[in-house]
């Protein structure tokens, strides 16, 4: 197979390939989330400010402990310096974090009466809150369609041939373009399972690839189906567990190594096209979330992006 060439492509025509691309996508990790742990959008907002430069799996380690001792805006607010930097430093920069999350409760207390907002245009005023980490916190907690353009979203995105921005912002507007709005945060989801399970920015499974017939890049990777598979990560690697918590739905079942539809086919729209997986229970949507909150009973496991410098252009909206 041969890379797809879209030298010639329209507008229309790459509206339609990447929505396509998009319900393959779907079809692939239908429990896509982002894999933060958070019960509050007060614990995701600060959740995703640790995992800049760390992994999900590192700071869901720290959170639970950091939450009990200092459980709302106020508590982080006052909380002894040294106890934090401790408790924060296997997340690495941990000064720099401590000093963001202090501040970051400091100033919820004192212009948001201790919660979260849920516009993007103040949560972008917060300490440590760029557009990405404000879109994270939108998105998976207050219900409110956000683009996430983290590492792996952007690679992905300029390998698809959907944009060839680099600037975070434009890109979010340029993919956002492309999609209905309502789309916009299980895209983000998504993408970035993609990107850390296939689609990996040294050597990607172009072989083992489901939305390969779409790709501009195919063959920049492994293209041999038995060698790209042997590549796959997480839940997409043979003989790995499934996805936690789909275990008695099924949901994990190895997609990634089906042949995907010939270019023209239609893939059939998969039920992944809600917001979130079915059985997910948001929490409820307003424009202020603290402590006050009553999260459904465990931890949820959504958020995971990095926060990133960006500029705020309105309520969760591209324009």
């Amino acid at each position: 197979m041969k890379p797809l060439d879209i030298s010639h492509e329209t507008p229309v025509g790459l509206k339609r390939r990447a929505r396509k691309t998009y319900r393959v996508l779907q079809e692939t990790y239908p429990y896509a989330r982002a894999e933060l742990d958070f019960e509050t959008p007060l614990q995701l907002l600060v959740a995703t400010i640790l995992s800049a430069q760390t992994t999900d799996v590192g700071v869901n380690k720290v959170t639970p402990e950091l939450f009990r001792r200092f459980p709302d805006a106020a508590a982080l607010a006052g909380a002894d310096r040294t106890e934090m930097e401790e408790l924060l430093r296997p997340t690495g920069f941990y000064r720099a974090k401590t000093n963001s999350v202090i501040n970051l409760g400091a100033a919820l207390v004192e212009r948001f009466d201790g919660e979260v907002p849920g516009r993007l245009k103040d949560l972008v005023t917060l300490p440590g809150v760029g557009r990405k980490t404000a879109n994270v916190v939108l998105g998976n907690a207050f219900g409110v369609p956000g683009i996430t353009v983290d590492t792996h979203f952007g690679r992905l995105v300029r390998r698809f041939g959907w944009t060839e921005l680099t600037d975070p912002v434009e890109v979010e507007h340029a993919v956002g373009e492309l999609f209905p709005r309502k789309d916009w945060t299980m895209l983000s989801h998504v993408v970035i399972f993609h990107g850390r399970r296939i689609c990996h920015a040294k050597r990607p499974a172009c072989g083992a690839c489901p939305i390969a017939r779409w790709c501009p890049s195919y063959g920049i990777g492994e293209t041999d189906p038995a060698l790209a598979e042997k590549l796959l990560k997480f839940e997409k690697a043979p003989g790995a567990a499934p996805f936690p918590g789909t275990e008695a739905a099924g949901a994990a079942t190895p997609a990634a190594t089906r042949p995907a539809p010939g270019r023209g086919d239609e893939p059939h729209r998969s039920a992944g096209a809600r917001l979130a997986p079915a059985g997910r229970r948001h929490l409820p949507r307003r424009h202020g979330a603290g402590a006050a909150h009553r999260p459904p009973a465990g931890r949820s496991r959504v958020g995971g992006a990095h926060a990133v410098r960006a500029g705020a252009r309105g309520r969760g909206a591209h324009r």
